[in-house]
């Protein structure tokens, strides 16, 4: 048995019966459109939200370290991981030894001392990696002497880490250039630069080749992006929800004129009734 909407009334039709009708399968549709641009923008967004941090154009094309990079200020994404060559020549008696630092497997330092760049504002030096040992010997092999040209991979200081700085020499836990320029007492680009060219070693060196690739890329969230994603999300559940409310609203005014037409129906057979009794009682009195 059907459940009555109001006492005494049968609903005469359902919400889907409703929902059936041509305007509302109409109005059905135009939601559906709707709801479809707006999960295609949500994916746009959600895209957008996601891209990939492309570290400046080709970092494998090399280019003057002078003409993409100044000191005194951090390295950004147009100048990381960019092989850059530089003319110039080594700053006597600045070598030191980084700890730590894998080759083939192996842990081992880096030689790296002060290059002083040729063309530099107020004659900046650079720390450069000059190669790899496997042995912190008694002495760093001192860097070659004159000017030279060196091709290498730029990269961003490295924080200073903690552990004791060892003598004769130093030997130091991260390549910081904020502990170097205190060590050297010169001035520095806030970057490094790991030789390629293997002119930094010095021709009778001992010391091997290093060679660091370029870092990954990695991705950045826009939150904003993200945020407006879930946002067309929401409107496309909201075009859903605008027309099941209409409907709805439709399907509830159908019942209320249904049960007024049957009230109104119900008071006008009463009336008729009454009326007829009424008719019938005169004709009695009358005969």
């Amino acid at each position: 048995m059907r459940r009555h909407a109001y006492p005494g009334v049968v609903p005469s039709s359902s919400f889907w019966a409703t929902a059936r009708q041509p305007q509302w399968i109409t109005l059905l549709i135009l939601a559906l459109v709707l709801a479809t641009v707006f999960v295609v923008l949500s994916a746009w967004q959600f895209d957008q939200s996601r891209t990939e941090r492309s570290y400046a154009q080709d970092t494998e094309i090399p280019v003057e370290l002078t003409d993409i990079y100044a000191p005194e200020r951090p390295i950004g994404v147009d100048e990381a991981d960019r092989i850059v060559n530089l003319s110039g020549e080594f700053v006597p008696q600045t070598e030191v030894l980084i700890a730590n630092r894998m080759r083939d497997g192996e842990e081992g330092y880096w030689a790296v001392a002060a290059f002083a760049v040729e063309g530099a504002p107020d004659d900046q030096v650079i720390p450069v990696v000059r190669g790899w040992t496997a042995e912190a010997e008694t002495t760093v092999e001192a860097a070659p002497t004159g000017e030279i040209t060196l091709q290498g991979r730029l990269l961003p200081t490295e924080a200073p880490g903690p552990g004791p700085r060892e003598l004769p020499y130093p030997v130091l836990p991260s390549l910081s250039v904020a502990e170097l320029i205190n060590l050297w007492g010169e001035d520095s680009y806030s970057g490094f630069v790991v030789d390629f060219s293997e002119e930094a070693a010095g021709s009778a060196s001992s010391l091997q080749p290093v060679w660091v690739g370029p870092q990954p890329e990695g991705r950045d969230i826009n939150w904003l992006n993200l945020f407006y994603a879930v946002e067309w999300v929401v409107f496309a559940g909201f075009a859903f929800y605008l027309w099941w409310r209409l409907v709805k609203d439709a399907h509830e005014r159908q019942l209320e004129e249904e049960r007024l037409d049957r009230e109104w129906e119900q008071q006008w057979r009463a009336e008729q009734a009454a009326k007829q009794r009424q008719d019938e009682k005169h004709v009695e009195e009358s005969t």
